[in-house]
């Protein structure tokens, strides 16, 4: 073999070596490179005498002394390439030795750019590496045979070792840095003296070798050669110095990780990622060990941490008030059914907390293993039987456990940022802490902390030791935008003591709230408030500020401080949770859009001009979500408030925890500045912060609502059994044929028909062109025949389904009249053929899933098995599906509007309920891959932890013979094991255990029948007591038998229901419990049945969809769809004598009998409709009959007279209770203008100095200067025949009039002569409409604005007056007027009776003759004012009396004493 040698190197680095054949092509090498610059060429050059400097230098860098490595390795391998052999060393050769070496020598090559394989072991790596390093030693191995043709195989020879590699003849001009920095620096001397001696050393080698046995060649002549061309070891210094660099670069190369090769998403797809290793790892359920469900893709792990037994009497306080209404009705209040068992509730939760977050127990285990904890019992009332958790409130105690988890976590870290500020607050420690009890209070506490003690986080944060490095400051920063707030400044400055002027610290304003009462004085100031003010105005003229705005800013201290407080906002937040009112109100926008057929006008939502209904109302219904969705549309505007009387009653609490008892004209004064602190901490902090939380409130509870009802819906369809034919028992599994036609087109589609075994297998998929063709019908008989299915599923996307299953049932159930090929009469089966629901088998077909287990099937033929797999187990279909589940259509109304994640965790729990109810036989989960998919939802396991442990078991065998070996063999750890075990069954290959006798032997592994129970391993010993005392055996009996003898013995024994049930097991639980507290009354039950159906089937029977849901199945059609009275399209199909057949847009077939065609009497439908022709028919009735004859009759009418009519008053939905209709007439009658004025765009032309063409908005702004009563006559948008008057009350205040024109000129040039305003007054021109009724309001206006009652600006401030008034004043009432802004041109009557009471507004509308007090005219305002007195005699001012004033003034009497009006 031609050699090549060839240079190998670790971890893929790249080394010399010679080739096979000569290359005239530029080389690849590096060597082959050019230098960057001439000043590398000349470091390089330098780099071969070593600077003895450098050398001497103790503290080189590492690097620099690697780069210079690589420096010397290009320049000896450039030099090496240079003196390779050329072809006159070639002829040379081969005059001294008579061989040709033209086509063996070539120049040197990399190893992978050589054609040739490396051969074996003969890598120069290998070579050094195996060598030993010192060059001198005499102890090599040595060849016994050297001949010419093997002195260039260098790195080719197999049968040499290491005998060339200590040759350095040809190195005495080149200096060993080796030596070098082994022996230090050396000169000239000294090294030409190392030479010699190596030169000594080498010829005493090549002695011992002795003289080479080839022809031509002698001792002299081997000489010459090694003088000439050296032995091929020349430069193995070089190589051993570039295996230092890679031995070094592979210390510190890492080892390849798959992070490092695969994308992070498919990581995270296949759980390989460090949280996924975690939650397998850890010995938790790895349900509580995810923050999300574990079906999400997103799933994250849970930080929180475990509660503890100290945390549990807290945790149970907390979560018995929030777990649900129907607990609080029937324990919680005196009359309640169950308010005597309340300290036993308080004792089933706070099991149920330390089974969930202390031991680590999910919630089946407890519901099936500790329910006894859960219960009532009492050992002296056993008849008693008393469900104080169901598994519905289990899940709830788990999910609001988390929720306190989260709180108590919370709460720790709020006691952390308090310790680190290192402050000391008494109202903090002793008030704000010991009431924190939601995360909304948590988050209060911490924004009061860090506006309380803002100067000690400062503090905090500047702290800095002593050895800290300095800031750069020659590092120029960009100066950030300031985040002080006006409270800050106002805090720091001179304000803060003006706000101490108050009397009263915020915190014990509170304090007095809470407690009602009041505990904190308040201390009076003798200046009023704008004298006391005027003390810390600033002297600096410059810099001084007025003394009312030191007063706001110092009313914005207080209002801050109080608006923080967590005590006060959670007070706020309990007002608004019982008693906030939802008013909803379209956008311009909305008004369009959401019409009749908008999804959001549907009865579900329903919104759209919703006013004050109750918050709390709206916490069980989808309606809610369905607002926000509009609102984030803008469609609709969101309204959150408070009814006024518990706004007053709030606003009257605080402001009495905060003013003072005085009389005195400072103290009223003070008591005046302090309400507008009370309103503006209501206004601008406790208000807005509560709507915000209100509306999250709403949002999660109607999420939660919602989820609950996808999750009974998926229950009602996982916790059935599979479909239980005539010939089987509860809980076999059938075989079933599954058969679809798809679309069910003649021409394009055919009858796909699969068949799986009992055990889930395909064993058979055919294809059938229709079942009309006699071959075609036995074919299927055959099938039939031959594989004897327990039940025929039928499936399909249209109507022709039912035809479909007609065609079967017809095969399956000949009639006697029908005669066949084979005789007569056709063999009956006694098979059913029936509908399912398809959803499943829909998502299936077209699934990864699918292609990966049946790639070779089309997908109807993947659907039928969808199909067939639903039969027989609806629950391992779900569960299949994963994430994909939340695609499945629970509800169409208000699914969509559910986060995914909430929804899977709803979902996931049933499926784990259910799952744990059926059990996993775990045997078969490890060699079934789609039975595998239910190993997840088994308690205590979850995608990773199965993952892991089905690989386990298969890499035990695939087979485990007993539970014993989940933790011999290290299978799963404790607490996992014990959710596990009692859900996880192996099946016994017989009834008695092998061997019998091994009660001593625990390390073989024997059957137990137990393990296929639902008994826990913990209670074996039980069982076994059990099935002793009922077999009437003795301990001696059983001695030497396996302890699970005598349960194979009672559970063989035909009578065991009847030995059992001899047993008292309500003795035997009294024992228990009396002996050492356990409660095993409903294990021992569990137990009993178990001993006599292992594993008994509790799902209930398999569910046949009815007529409607196949019809929705088949059509898409539902009872909305398809209400009597709609109308609907309808195509003709055939006409009769006596009626046409039709279809409808979705396939049903529908019939018009004569009597519905038409109007007329005696109508032939052959000649009044064609076939094809399309009409418009209203339904009459539809009868829908699947189960039985499979068919839907729908009964139309196309009657021009039942058509005209419309079907609208059959798609109005009901209007919501909360319903304003008010606003709802005036948004249709808008409506209507505008379509009338797209109509109708002609403008009228009036002569009248004060006629303009402009809508209102431009006449509000021509008006905008002018003066009280000028007007504007302008277009009406209700029509030609009306004119629109504006006029202007006040500032920024217009009043619009809509005039009527009867006898309107249609041509628009002139008005008409009458016009009728309020249809009650009537004028004869424009002139006399505004000297008579504009100007005559405009006087009455001002007649009633120049009153001494009348009070300029908003009602707030009115209603400041009159609390000021009558606080001044206790044993007086007050009144007065100001205008009404809602309705220009009005007034507003505002009184406040006394102390106690609420400001009450009633309306004062102004007229030209009078002002009228609701129905009551008044001439002027004196006599306004008397009417106003009169009906308030009649007045109730408490705040449990009547808001409204009575009809007539003279229907009640008024108390004595009961209330004087100050002006009587």
């Amino acid at each position: 073999m031609q050699g090549a040698v060839e240079g190998q190197n670790v971890e893929g680095d790249v080394g010399e070596g010679e080739g096979e054949g000569v290359e005239n092509g530029p080389s690849d090498d590096s060597s082959e490179e050019p230098e960057e610059d001439e000043e590398e060429e000349r470091r390089i050059r330098e780099g071969f005498i070593v600077d003895e400097e450098e050398e001497e230098d103790e503290d080189e860098n590492e690097d620099e002394r690697r780069r210079r490595r690589k420096r010397r390795k290009r320049r000896h391998r450039r030099e090496r390439e240079e003196e390779a052999l050329e072809e006159d060393d070639l002829d040379l050769l081969e005059e001294n030795t008579g061989t040709s070496f033209k086509h063996r020598l070539t120049r040197l090559r990399r190893a992978h750019e050589s054609e040739s394989p490396p051969a074996p072991s003969s890598s120069r790596r290998k070579a050094v590496v195996e060598s030993d390093e010192d060059l001198d030693n005499d102890d090599l191995e040595l060849p016994k045979v050297q001949d010419i043709h093997n002195i260039w195989d260098d790195e080719r020879g197999v049968t040499r070792d290491d005998e060339d590699d200590m040759d350095l003849d040809d190195m005495d001009n080149f200096i060993d840095d080796d030596e070098d920095e082994q022996g230090g620096v050396m000169d000239e001397e000294e090294r030409e003296e190392r030479r010699r001696e190596r030169r000594r050393l080498e010829k005493e080698r090549r002695k011992v070798l002795g003289s080479r046995e080839l022809p031509g060649i002698d001792a002299i002549a081997w000489d010459e050669i090694y003088e000439v061309f050296g032995d091929g070891h020349d430069y193995d210094w070089a190589l051993a110095d570039d295996d230092e660099a890679v031995m070094n670069e592979d210390a510190q190369k890492q080892e390849t990780k798959y992070q490092d090769v695969f994308e992070p998403s498919e990581i995270k797809a296949r759980m390989l990622t460090e949280d996924d290793d975690v939650i397998r790892n850890h010995d938790i359920p790895e349900r509580m060990q995810l923050a999300t469900s574990s079906l999400s893709q997103s799933s994250t792990l849970s930080l929180q941490n475990a509660l503890t037994e100290n945390d549990l009497d807290d945790a149970a306080s907390w979560v018995i008030t929030r777990l649900s209404s129907r607990k609080e009705r029937d324990f919680f209040r005196p009359d309640g059914q169950f308010h005597r068992y309340l300290p036993e509730l308080v004792q089933a939760i706070s099991c149920a907390l330390r089974f969930l977050f202390v031991q680590e127990f999910e919630v089946p285990y407890i519901w099936t293993h500790k329910r006894d904890y859960i219960s009532y019992f009492n050992p002296e009332d056993l008849k008693t039987r008393v469900e104080l958790l169901s598994l519905e409130d289990l899940w709830r105690v788990y999910a609001v456990g988390q929720k306190y988890r989260a709180l108590v976590e919370r709460r720790n870290a709020l006691d952390a940022l308090y310790g680190r500020l290192g402050a000391s607050d008494e109202y903090f420690e002793g008030e704000i802490r010991k009431k924190v009890e939601t995360v909304e209070m948590v988050a209060d506490a911490t924004e009061w902390l860090g506006l309380k003690h803002r100067d000690n986080k400062k503090k905090q944060a500047d702290f800095q030791f002593h050895d800290d490095e300095e800031p750069q400051s020659e590092v120029q920063k960009r100066k950030m935008p300031s985040r002080t707030s006006a409270y800050e400044l106002a805090k720091k400055s001179v304000v803060s003591k003006l706000a101490q002027g108050f009397g009263i610290q915020p915190h014990e304003i509170v304090l007095n709230f809470v407690a009602n009462k009041t505990v904190h004085f308040v201390e009076q100031q003798d200046l009023e408030p704008a004298a006391y003010a005027d003390q810390f105005v600033d002297p600096d003229p410059t810099k001084a500020q007025p003394p009312d705005e030191l007063l706001r800013r110092a009313r914005m201290i207080l209002a801050t401080e109080l608006g923080k407080d967590p005590l006060l906002r959670q007070e706020m937040r309990n007002r608004f949770r019982n008693e906030a009112l939802i008013s909803v109100q379209p956008t311009e926008r909305g008004i369009a859009k959401i019409d009749e057929h908008h999804p959001y006008y549907a009865s579900t939502a329903n919104f759209k001009y919703l006013h004050k209904k109750r918050a709390f109302d709206m916490t069980a219904s989808p309606q809610f979500l369905h607002i926000l969705a509009a609102e984030a549309e803008h469609l609709v505007t969101v309204t959150v408030t408070l009814p006024l009387d518990a706004k007053a009653d709030f606003e009257r609490r605080l402001t009495d925890a905060f003013s003072g008892d005085t009389y005195s004209e400072s103290g009223r004064a003070w008591n005046t500045e302090r309400l507008r602190v009370v309103q503006e901490t209501l206004e601008q902090h406790l208000i807005p912060v509560s709507i915000k939380w209100t509306r999250e409130w709403i949002r999660d509870e109607a999420e939660e609502y919602l989820c609950r009802q996808c999750a009974y819906i998926l229950r009602e369809r996982v916790d059935a059994a599979p479909y239980r034919g005539s010939n089987l028992q509860p809980g076999e599994t059938p075989s079933v044929l599954a058969m679809s036609w798809g679309k069910g087109d003649p021409q394009k589609d055919v009858i796909t028909i699969v068949y799986l075994d009992e055990g889930g297998r395909l064993r058979e998929h055919t294809r059938l062109d229709n079942l009309v063709d006699e071959d075609n019908k036995k074919e299927l008989r055959d099938i039939l025949k031959r594989r004897r299915p327990d039940v025929v599923t039928i499936g399909g996307f249209s109507m022709a389904t039912s035809k479909l299953r007609y065609r079967v049932r017809e095969l399956l159930d000949p009639q006697p009249d029908s005669v066949g090929d084979d005789g007569p009469l056709q063999e009956s089966f006694n098979i059913d053929a029936i509908y399912i629901h398809d959803e499943v088998a829909r998502i299936y077909q077209h699934s990864k899933r699918a292609d990966e287990e049946f790639s070779a099937l089309p997908p109807l033929a993947k659907y039928c098995i969808g199909l067939a797999r639903f039969v027989q187990s609806p629950l391992n279909e779900y569960a299949a599906l994963g994430s994909d589940i939340t695609t499945i259509t629970f509800n169409e109304d208000y699914q969509q509007l559910i986060p995914k994640e909430k929804l899977l965790t709803a979902l996931e729990r049933v499926l784990v309920d259910v799952t744990n109810r059926v059990g996993v036989d775990i045997n078969r989960a490890v060699t079934d891959a789609y039975y595998q998919h239910l190993l997840p939802f088994v308690c205590g396991l979850g995608p990773r932890k199965a993952q892991v442990l089905v690989k386990k078991i298969a890499a035990m065998g695939g087979t485990l013979v007993n539970r014993d070996q989940f933790i011999r063999n290290g299978l799963l750890t404790t607490k996992i094991f014990l959710n596990a075990a009692g859900f996880l069954r192996i099946s016994q290959e017989s009834d008695l255990p092998k061997p019998s006798k091994n009660r001593h032997n625990e390390d073989a592994d024997v059957p137990d029948p137990l393990d296929n129970t639902r008994i826990h391993p913990e209670d074996y010993e039980l069982a076994r007591k059990m099935a002793t005392d009922a077999l009437e055996l003795d301990e001696e009996d059983i001695h030497d038998e396996h302890p699970s003898h005598v349960v194979t013995l009672i559970m063989g024994d035909h009578d065991r229901e009847k030995k059992l049930d001899e047993l008292n097991l309500d003795e035997f639980a009294v024992n228990m419990y009396e002996t050492n507290q356990d409660k095993k009354r409903w294990t021992l039950v569990l137990i009993r049945q178990e001993m006599i159906t292992p594993f008994r089937e509790q799902r209930k029977d398999f569910h046949i969809p009815q007529d409607w849901d196949i019809l929705t199945m088949l059509t898409g059609e539902t009872r909305n769809t398809l209400k009597v009275g709609l109308i609907v399209s309808v195509q003709v199909t055939r006409t009769k004598e006596n009626s046409a057949g039709v279809r409808l847009d979705s396939g049903i077939e529908g019939n018009i009998s004569a009597s519905f065609l038409s109007d007329e009497d005696n109508v032939d439908p052959r000649d009044y409709v064609k076939k094809g022709q399309t009409l418009q028919c209203v339904i009459v009735e539809v009868k829908p009959d699947f189960l039985n004859r499979d068919m839907c009759a729908v009964e139309l009418s196309s009657r021009p007279s039942d058509v005209s009519a419309g079907d609208s008053q059959y798609r109005r939905v009901k209007p919501d209770d909360a319903w304003d209709h008010a606003q709802h007439d005036r948004d249709v009658e808008m409506q209507v203008r505008k379509k009338r004025a797209e109509v109708d765009k002609t403008r009228r032309v009036i002569k009248h100095p004060n006629f303009y063409n402009l809508n209102s908005a431009q006449a509000e702004a021509h008006l905008d200067k002018g003066q009280r009563g000028d007007v504007v006559i302008r277009p009406s948008s209700k029509g030609a025949n009306h004119l629109a008057v504006t006029w202007r009350v006040d500032d920024k205040l217009f009043q619009h009039i809509d005039v009527v024109e009867p006898n309107a000129d249609l041509t628009g040039q002139t008005v008409g002569s009458k016009l009728i305003v309020d249809n009650t007054h009537t004028y004869s021109d424009l002139d006399d409409l505004i000297v008579n009724h504009v100007q005559a309001m405009a006087r009455k206006v001002e007649e009633l604005m120049a009153h001494e009652k009348f009070k300029q600006g908003p009602e707030d401030e009115l209603h400041l007056f009159l609390k000021n008034f009558v606080a001044a004043n206790p044993s007086k009432s007050a009144y007065g007027f100001t205008l009404n802004r809602k309705r220009p041109g009005h007034f507003n009557l505002c009184f406040l009776a006394n102390k106690n009471s609420t400001v009450q507004t009633w309306p004062v509308r102004v007229t030209p003759e009078a002002y009228y007090l609701f129905e009551t005219p008044a001439a002027g305002v004196p006599e306004l004012c008397d009417a106003f007195k009169v009906r308030c005699v009649t007045y109730d001012p408490t705040p449990s009396g009547v808001h409204s004033p009575p009809l007539q003034a003279s229907s009640r009497v008024t108390e004595p004493g009961r209330w004087r009006p100050w002006w009587s």
